[in-house]
C-alpha cells in the first residue's frame, strides 16, 4: 500500500510502499475514502522538518532538553546515534480519515465489515491507503453523511473539546481569534449552542468565510471593528469567553484576549500561540485560563487509546470518542456545515505535490483532503481479505544442519528505536549476515527498517517468516506482552530464536516456551542479555581471577523516571517495568558469581518506586540489587561492586572498571561510548548460527534467570523470601 511521510532529518517528503498493517485484535482496519490535512497543525510539522537542525532545536527546546540528559547518562556517542536513528527516519502525517471497515479485529462487536466510520489518531488515522484503528478511536458514521464530509471528525473533536472547556451557555458572547480550521469550526459549534460569536483573524477571506457560517462580526484583530463589535454586543463589559485558536510566535492573541474579556472571563487555548501572559491584566480581571487537550478525555492514555478500556459515562461523559460522534451526528443534522471548508480535494498520489504548493504559498485553503483510488463516496466495501495462517512443515533439530560457508540469513519481528540504535547498525555491515525480512504490526517502521538496514523484504505477515526454509534464524524485537508467544511459535517452526528481555512475563508463559522446546526439540534461544558480553566487564571478571570463598555483589541500577505515554507504564498489559528489564541486572550478577540463584527477596518502598533485592546462590553468595526511579538524572545508571576473598571488583557505568587486589588494575576510559556488549554478544549469536556450535547461554542459565525475575514479583506480594526450585 501507498503511504504520505516525511523525514525530519532531511525535510523530505514521499509516497513510500509499504507493507499493509496487520488486523490486531481490538480495533479494525480501515480502508481509506478520504483524509483530511490539517493546514495549521500539519504544515507547522511540515516547515520544522525543513528548518536546519538550530532551527530545530529553537523549536523544540523540550526535545533539547532530553538529549542533554541522555548525553549525561548514556554518553555523547549513544545519544548521537539514537538522536540521528530518530531524526533520520520516516514519520507518518495525518490524523483525521473517513474510511470502510475492511477488516475486524477480535474482540470488536460495534462495527462490521463494510461499515463507514471516521478515525482519530495521529498513529492510526494516517494518509495511507489502510490504516490500523483501535476501537475508541472510531465512530460509526451516521445514515446521510458524506464520507468527505466525515473525514473532518478529528479535528471537530478538537474544536468541541475546546468548546466544552469554555463551558458556554445560551445568550453569552465568545470571541474566537484565529479564523482557520480550528477557529471556523469553533465558530459554527458555539452558534449551535446559542452563543453570539465575534472573530478576529487578519486574513479578510477568512473573516468573510466565518461571517457566512455564523459569526456576528468579524475583522482584523488590530481592528476597531473588532473592538466595536464586543461592545455593541456585551454593553461594554467585555466578551464571557476568549478561544485562542491562533498559532504563530506573536503575543497579539494572548494581549487581545485580555483587552477584550469581562471581569473573570474564560480564556481557553486551543491552538498553539505564544503565551507570555501579561501578569497585571490577567490578574485584574482574575481570568479563568483554561486548556483544551486535542480530542477530549482519554487522549494520551493508553490504557484508553490502544486497550480500548472506556470511561464510565456517569464519570466521564465526554470522551474522545463520544465527541467524534457527537460531531459527526451535529454534521449529519446538518447543524455543523464543513463543505464551505473545502478549498481543495486533492488525488493520494498527488499528496506531495499538495503539500508543496501549501508550503510555497500558491495552494491557499482552510481545509484540503485528499481521495483516495477506491474511494467510498457511496459506501462501497472494499472487498475483505484473509490472512491464512502458514503451518509448518517440518521440525528441525536442536542443531540445524546448514553450509557454514552460507550467509545466516535474519528476519526482525519488530523494528522499534531498540531494534534499529542498538542491533541492526552492528548487523547491517557484518559479514556474512544476510538481513532477509523485517515484519511490523505498522506499515511505516517496516519500510524505516527496510530502507536504512538493507532488509531484502518487508511485510506484517509473521506467518511467512516462519514457513520460509531460508530463514536461519529470527530475532523477536516487539513490546514485552508478545515476546513469549512469539518466541514459541519461532521455535516451533524450528528457528533459532534471539529475543530480547524479557522472554517471558509470567510462569505460563515461561511454561509455554519450555513445552514449545520439548516439542520440537528446538533449543536454539538466546535472550538480549547483553552486559556479560560487555568487553569491559569481561576484562574485569578476568582480572578479578577465581575466588574461593562466597562473594557479595551490590548493583545499584539508578533506572530514572519514565517519560509520560511510555508504553513501559503500561503494567496491565507489559508487565511491570523491572519485569521487563530487571532480568538484565540479575543475569549480569548471576554471570559473575558463576551460578543460578536459589531464593529472591524483595521489598519496595510506597507505591513500589524502588526496589530492593536480595539474591542468594548455591555457594552461600549474595547479590543485593537496588533498582531506583526516584535517583538523581545526572547519577550514572549502573554501579557495581562484586566483594570475595580481599578483593574488590568496580564498575563504573561501563566507563571504566577497576579490581583492588595485590595488584591493583584500572580500565581505560572507553574513547567513544559506553560499550553494554551487545556487539560482541551478537557475534556470539552469529558464530552459534552459522556453525551449529552451542548457544552462547546456556537454556538452563535463561531460564532460571527470567523466574528469578519473575519471583520479585510474587515476593513482593507475600513479603516473603521465594525459592526458586532451579533449572527445568
Amino acid at each position: 500500500m501507498k503511504q504520505v511521510v516525511q523525514n525530519y532529518k532531511s525535510g523530505e517528503l514521499a509516497v513510500l510502499d509499504v507493507p499493509v498493517p496487520g488486523c490486531k485484535p481490538g480495533g479494525v482496519l480501515v480502508r481509506t475514502a478520504y483524509s483530511l490535512i490539517s493546514t495549521g497543525t500539519e504544515m507547522m510539522k511540515v516547515s520544522e522538518a525543513g528548518m536546519s537542525m538550530l532551527g530545530k532545536a529553537r523549536s523544540r527546546p523540550d526535545q533539547v532538553a532530553k538529549v542533554v540528559q541522555s548525553v549525561a547518562t548514556n554518553g555523547l556517542a549513544a545519544t548521537y546515534r539514537k538522536v540521528n536513528n530518530q531524526l533520520d527516519s520516516y514519520t507518518p502525517l495525518g490524523y483525521s480519515l473517513c474510511g470502510v471497515v475492511e477488516q475486524v479485529g477480535a474482540g470488536v462487536d460495534d462495527v462490521a465489515v463494510g461499515d463507514l466510520v471516521a478515525c482519530a489518531g495521529n498513529e492510526h488515522a494516517l494518509h495511507a491507503e489502510l490504516n490500523w484503528v483501535p476501537k475508541n478511536l472510531y465512530a460509526r458514521l451516521p445514515d446521510g453523511l458524506a464520507p468527505r464530509h466525515a473525514a473532518f471528525g478529528t479535528v471537530g473533536s478538537i474544536a468541541m473539546q475546546g468548546v466544552r472547556q469554555g463551558e458556554s451557555a445560551l445568550g453569552e458572547v465568545a470571541l474566537v481569534i484565529g479564523l482557520g480550521l480550528i477557529g471556523q469550526l469553533v465558530v459554527q459549534l458555539l452558534t449551535a449552542s446559542g452563543v453570539r460569536v465575534i472573530g478576529a483573524d487578519p486574513d479578510p477571506v477568512r473573516c468573510e468565510l466565518a461571517a457566512s457560517l455564523g459569526a456576528a462580526a468579524c475583522g482584523d484583530p488590530g481592528s476597531a471593528v473588532v473592538e466595536s463589535a464586543v461592545a455593541d454586543l456585551t454593553g461594554g463589559h467585555g466578551v464571557d469567553q476568549v478561544y485562542l485558536a491562533a498559532g504563530g510566535g506573536s503575543n497579539q492573541p494572548v494581549e487581545l484576549a485580555a483587552r477584550l474579556s469581562r471581569d473573570r472571563g474564560r480564556v481557553i487555548d486551543i491552538g498553539k500561540c505564544r503565551l507570555d501572559l501579561p501578569w497585571n491584566a490577567y490578574y485584574e480581571k482574575e481570568l479563568d485560563v483554561r486548556f483544551s487537550r486535542s480530542y477530549g478525555p482519554g487522549r494520551y492514555d493508553p490504557a484508553y487509546e490502544l486497550e480500548g478500556r472506556d470511561y464510565p459515562i456517569g464519570y466521564v461523559r465526554w470522551t474522545e470518542r463520544r465527541n467524534l460522534a457527537c460531531f459527526l451526528d451535529l454534521m449529519a443534522r446538518g447543524s455543523v456545515d464543513v463543505e464551505p471548508l473545502i478549498s481543495h480535494i486533492a488525488d493520494f498520489e498527488d499528496a506531495v505535490k499538495t503539500y508543496q504548493r501549501l508550503g510555497d504559498g500558491e495552494l491557499k485553503a482552510v481545509a484540503v483532503l485528499f481521495e483516495y483510488p477506491e474511494q467510498a463516496a457511496e459506501g462501497r466495501a472494499a472487498a475483505p481479505s484473509v490472512a491464512v495462517p502458514a503451518v509448518p512443515s517440518s521440525r528441525r533439530s536442536a542443531a540445524p544442519t546448514r553450509s557454514a560457508a552460507a550467509p545466516v540469513r535474519l528476519a526482525f519481528v519488530g523494528a522499534g528505536n531498540y531494534a534499529t540504535s542498538m542491533l541492526l547498525p552492528h548487523l547491517a555491515e557484518r559479514a556474512g549476515v544476510t538481513l532477509s525480512t523485517v515484519v511490523t504490526t505498522t506499515a511505516l517502521s517496516a519500510a524505516n527498517a527496510q530502507r536504512k538496514f538493507g532488509f531484502g523484504g518487508a511485510t506484517t505477515d509473521l506467518d511467512s517468516v516462519l514457513g520460509d526454509p531460508a530463514i536461519d534464524a529470527v530475532f523477536v524485537v516487539t513490546r514485552h506482552s508478545s515476546h513469549a508467544d512469539l518466541t514459541r511459535k519461532a521455535l516451533l517452526a524450528g528457528k533459532t530464536v534471539f529475543v530480547e528481555k524479557p522472554l517471558a512475563l509470567g510462569e505460563d508463559e515461561l511454561a509455554g516456551v519450555l513445552a514449545a522446546v520439548e516439542e520440537s526439540g528446538n533449543d536454539r534461544l538466546q535472550v538480549g542479555f547483553n552486559r556479560r558480553f560487555a568487553p569491559i566487564l569481561r576484562e574485569a571478571k578476568q582480572q578479578f581471577g577465581t575466588r574461593s570463598g562466597p562473594a557479595s555483589l551490590r548493583y545499584l541500577v539508578n533506572a530514572g523516571r519514565l517519560g509520560h505515554g511510555s508504553w513501559y507504564l503500561q503494567q496491565g498489559t507489559e508487565g511491570t517495568r523491572f519485569a521487563g528489564e530487571g532480568g538484565h541486572f540479575i543475569d549480569t550478577a548471576s554471570w559473575l558469581l558463576g551460578a543460578d540463584p536459589v531464593s529472591v527477596y524483595a521489598a519496595a518502598t510506597s507505591g513500589n518506586e524502588d526496589l530492593q533485592i536480595v539474591l542468594r546462590y548455591p555457594d552461600g553468595s549474595t547479590a543485593t540489587l537496588s533498582y531506583v526511579t526516584t535517583g538523581a538524572p545526572g547519577f550514572p545508571k549502573e554501579t557495581l561492586d562484586l566483594v570475595a576473598d580481599g578483593k574488590v571488583l568496580r564498575l563504573d557505568d561501563f566507563v571504566r572498571a577497576s579490581v583492588y587486589a595485590r595488584k591493583r588494575w584500572v580500565s581505560s576510559r572507553l574513547p567513544k561510548a559506553r560499550d553494554k556488549g551487545q556487539s560482541a554478544e551478537l557475534a556470539a549469536f552469529i558464530k552459534a548460527v552459522r556453525t551449529g556450535g552451542p548457544m552462547p547461554v546456556p537454556l538452563e542459565s535463561l531460564v532460571a534467570t527470567t523466574a528469578a525475575t519473575l519471583a520479585v514479583q510474587a515476593s513482593l506480594a507475600g513479603g516473603a523470601p521465594v525459592t526458586l526450585a532451579g533449572p527445568r
